[in-house]
C-alpha cells in the first residue's frame, strides 16, 4: 500500500468519528445555502445571459424555433447550470474546511495517531487565509486556460476532477503541516511530495464526482491530506536524525 492510497485508507476510518460527523455538516450545509442565495438572485439573469449568447447562432435558433425544442432547452440549460453548482458548492466547502475547520480535523488526527510529534507552528491564520486566497486566483487561472479544451467532449469528465484536484492539494497542503511544520518543513515536504499531492487531490477530486459520496469529500480530504502531510513530515524529521550510510 502507498502513501497516498494508506491516507485514503485512514481516512476513511476517520469519518466516522462525531466531530468529524459535525464537519461534514455545517461547511457543506454553509456553502450549500450561500450557492443557492446566488443562484435565486443571479439564476435568472445567468440563464438569460446563455440563452443571448446561443440566440447570435443561427443554428440555435432554427433548431429551438419549434416550440417543444425551445422548452426542452431552457429545461437543459437549468440542468446544466444546476449540474455546474455541484463542484462549486464541493469547491466553497472545501476552502471553508480549509480555512476555519483544519485545526479540528488536525488536532483530531494529532491526538489519535501522532500524540509526540512536536509542534512548530510554522503556520498561520493569516497564512492560511493567504493561501486559501492564492489557491482561488491560480484556480480561476486554470479555469481560463482549460476553457478550449470544454469543445472537446472528451476533456468533460476530465477537467473538473483536475481542477478540484488542484484546489484540494492546494488549499489543504498548508493547513495540514501549519501547526506541526516550522516554515522550513512545510516547505520541505511540499517540495519533496508535489507529484503525490496532485495524485491525492485527483483521487479525492475523482470521489467527489460520485453522487451523494462527493459531498462528504471536503471532509474526507481534510483528513487524508492530514494523515498524508504529517506522515510526510515524520518521514523528513527522522531522515535528519539517522544519518545514511557510508
Amino acid at each position: 500500500m502507498n502513501d497516498i492510497t494508506q491516507a485514503l485508507a485512514r481516512a476513511g476510518g476517520g469519518l466516522m468519528h462525531p466531530k468529524m460527523l459535525l464537519l461534514m455538516i455545517w461547511p457543506l450545509a454553509l456553502s450549500l445555502i450561500l450557492w443557492v442565495v446566488l443562484g435565486l438572485a443571479f439564476g435568472v439573469q445567468l440563464s438569460s445571459g446563455i440563452e443571448a449568447f446561443l440566440n447570435q447562432s443561427s443554428l440555435y435558433q432554427s433548431v429551438t424555433a419549434v416550440w417543444p425544442v425551445s422548452l426542452i432547452a431552457t429545461g437543459l440549460l437549468w440542468i446544466l447550470m444546476i449540474l455546474l453548482a455541484i463542484p462549486l458548492v464541493l469547491m466553497t466547502a472545501t476552502l471553508v474546511i480549509g480555512v476555519l475547520a483544519m485545526p479540528i480535523v488536525v488536532n483530531h488526527v494529532a491526538a489519535k495517531s501522532y500524540p509526540n510529534l512536536a509542534r512548530k507552528q510554522g503556520g498561520s491564520i493569516l497564512g492560511s487565509v493567504w493561501n486559501a486566497l492564492a489557491a482561488l486566483l491560480w484556480l480561476s487561472a486554470l479555469i481560463i486556460m482549460t476553457l478550449p479544451l470544454w469543445l472537446i467532449p472528451l476533456f468533460w469528465p476530465l477537467i473538473p476532477v483536475v481542477l478540484l484536484g488542484y484546489l484540494n492539494q492546494r488549499v489543504f497542503r498548508y493547513d495540514a503541516l501549519a501547526e506541526h511544520g516550522s516554515r522550513e518543513e512545510i516547505n520541505q515536504v511540499v517540495a519533496s511530495s508535489k507529484g503525490r499531492l496532485m495524485g491525492l487531490g485527483i483521487a479525492l477530486g475523482a470521489i467527489g464526482h460520485i453522487p451523494l459520496v462527493g459531498f462528504f469529500t471536503p471532509v474526507y480530504g481534510a483528513l487524508a491530506f492530514t494523515y498524508f502531510s504529517l506522515e510526510r513530515l515524520v518521514s523528513a524529521r527522522h531522515a535528519t536524525l539517522v544519518p545514511s550510510p557510508q
